[in-house]
């Protein structure tokens, strides 16, 4: 063979070479990469999760609260009710009395 060939040879080996070795570093990055991009996917789907939690954790104690409030307010309302009744016989008494008086 002639050196010319040779010299093509050997650089084309060494060629052969440099890619083989990028791509063994490419392929030991691989799973490095997918780590981390799990690690990021797992941390956006926690952040996502407990952000979800503090809503429904939100919403159930604005539930709980209107339930409480709407509970007193029908506690109060009963509790006017009754005095309204209790008061009816006499005012109507006094309006009865006002009324056949004047007449």
């Amino acid at each position: 063979m002639s050196e010319k060939k040779i010299q093509q040879v050997l650089e084309i080996e060494k060629q052969a070479q440099e890619v083989q070795e990028k791509a063994k570093r490419e392929a030991q990055e691989i799973p490095v990469k997918a780590e981390q991009e799990a690690q990021a996917l797992i941390a956006k789907a926690k952040a996502d999760a407990q952000e979800e939690a503090r809503k429904l954790i939100a919403a159930a104690q604005s539930a709980d609260a209107s339930g409480q409030i709407e509970s007193e307010i029908a506690s109060k309302n009963s509790e006017f009710e009754a005095q309204a009744k209790k008061n009816f016989d006499k005012a109507v008494a006094f309006v009865l009395e006002r009324v056949i008086g004047k007449a």
